[in-house]
């Protein structure tokens, strides 16, 4: 492994293993999912990877229409709370694993159903893993691919503020550079879908470990973000409280036979 690749992947150990249970119980992160269930087609004959599945949100969801799920994570503690989840649901057609995404260690055409949440804008290479997903996926499969874009004009705004919130980010992609992933991946019958995960500024800072001192700079970006929009989140005022909505892409294509 190159050794910016190994430091960068310490950096999301090292954030998402104090995030894992906030971050699980963030109201936004549970929104949308009947869409994306709709949107797999999963049935009963199913094999899933869920690809970075964090706290196991998507895998347990996805568990009761599919024959088998299986979800694998860099980080053990996130591991550990989607072990619990699953216990706690009483599931058992799951598995989960700890490992990385580059390569993915299964064996080509694995899975009928491969997808990731939230997670493009963590990978140094999002292309690389995209294809992993495409590799694991059977023909005639599908692969679904969820996470925040952004406008070119908006998109270095909102890169630096979640570099501040959380160091693990890299980069949220365009609308433009997405299509182009999705074009080089060689699937067909794309469907896409979109939406907003809605928050709140100070319940997400408390889920989150900024650096020291950076917080108090996010809450100036939001402040100075009412009624601009150039981080590209709608910040806006209720109440007492800084309100936000990010911008979600869902797209979904088969893999050719």
């Amino acid at each position: 492994m190159h050794p910016a690749e190994k430091s960068h992947n310490l950096r999301i150990v090292d954030q998402f293993s104090r995030q894992a249970i906030p971050f699980a119980e963030l109201p936004g992160h549970s929104q949308s999912m009947q869409m994306l269930i709709n949107l797999s087609g999963v049935s009963a004959g199913d094999l899933v990877l869920d690809v970075a599945c964090g706290p196991g949100l998507v895998a347990c969801e996805f568990a009761p229409f599919a024959q088998y799920v299986t979800g694998i994570d860099l980080t053990p503690k996130m591991i550990e709370q989607a072990m619990e989840r699953q216990r706690g649901q009483g599931l058992t057609n799951l598995s989960w694993q700890v490992g990385d995404v580059l390569p993915l260690p299964f064996p080509d055409s694995s899975f009928s159903i491969v997808l990731t949440r939230y997670s493009f804008h963590h990978f140094l290479d999002p292309r690389a893993v995209l294809n992993e997903m495409v590799r694991v996926c059977r023909p005639g499969g599908m692969v679904m691919v969820i996470d925040v874009v952004q406008p070119p004009e908006k998109v270095d705004a909102y890169d630096r503020l979640e570099k501040l919130r959380d160091p693990s980010h890299v980069h949220a992609l365009t609308f433009q550079e997405m299509a182009g992933l999705i074009a080089a991946s060689g699937l067909a019958q794309v469907n896409t879908a979109r939406y907003k995960v809605e928050g709140e500024l100070e319940q997400q800072l408390k889920a989150s470990f900024p650096y020291p001192g950076d917080d108090e700079i996010i809450r100036g970006m939001f402040k100075d973000d009412l009624g601009t929009d150039r981080l590209g989140i709608d910040v806006h005022q209720e109440g007492d409280e800084i309100r936000f909505a990010i911008p979600i892409l869902v797209f979904a294509g088969e893999k050719p036979a």
